[in-house]
């Protein structure tokens, strides 16, 4: 596993040396020695090494990884370049074209959100090939959990982008008054219909972010 070593470090460092994360760091590493695991053990924790604490402005919270070979990379709903865009993020697409018109790429690779200081963290960090939630319950979720109430003390605004109901669980951690939360169904093609089409995230966000003076995101990917 790789490390975290910018202002995440300071934050949450601490989690690092509780017993769960202890369980945690022996079954992962016994996980990647038996198994063929997402993402690459390097790219683990690519969401903190892009979005720095100090520089979020923005979280994004999914599930667990994509687990088919070549999407995954550290970064939630964001996949390799080369890799077929999944359908979820094709939804995530189609809202943004409708929300501030951007045009649909021909890639699904988000990095570009996240250095502008969108936070892209999934609840679980790994996953084994073609088995989805594979890693659920084996600590995971308490660690993000530490990260999302870290973001949660920042004193300055933040917005929350929570799809589905397992970002809406986390909710109930977001007590700052100064944080924005977006609630909307999940982009997947079975709940996409059902309010995320419409919800427009991306111009409320960035109405947030400027109407409190900080640099809205530009959230057009482009082409490859």
């Amino acid at each position: 596993m790789g490390a975290i070593g910018n202002d995440w470090l300071t934050a949450i460092g601490d989690e690092f040396k509780k017993p769960y994360y202890r369980k945690l760091y022996y079954f992962i590493k016994s996980e990647y020695a038996r198994y063929t695991i997402y993402p690459r053990a390097e790219d683990i924790f690519n969401a903190f090494h892009l979005t720095p604490l100090s520089k979020v402005k923005a979280v994004i919270i999914g599930q667990d990884p994509y687990h088919n070979e070549r999407q995954a990379h550290g970064l939630c709903f964001s996949v390799q370049p080369g890799v077929d865009i999944p359908p979820s993020l094709i939804n995530i697409y189609k809202e943004l074209h409708d929300d501030l018109g951007c045009y649909i790429p021909n890639n699904g690779y988000l990095v570009k959100w996240a250095e502008q200081g969108v936070l892209l963290l999934n609840t679980i960090l790994t996953v084994r090939a073609h088995q989805a939630l594979s890693h659920q319950n084996v600590g995971w979720e308490e660690f993000t959990d530490a990260v999302i109430r870290e973001v949660n003390k920042l004193d300055r605004p933040v917005v929350f982008i929570l799809w589905g109901k397992p970002a809406h669980m986390k909710k109930n951690m977001l007590t700052n008054k100064q944080h924005l939360i977006l609630e909307a169904p999940h982009p997947s093609p079975l709940s996409a219909f059902r309010g995320f089409f419409g919800s427009k995230p991306f111009s409320k966000t960035n109405n947030f972010l400027i109407a409190n003076n900080i640099e809205p995101i530009d959230w057009q990917i482009e082409n490859i």
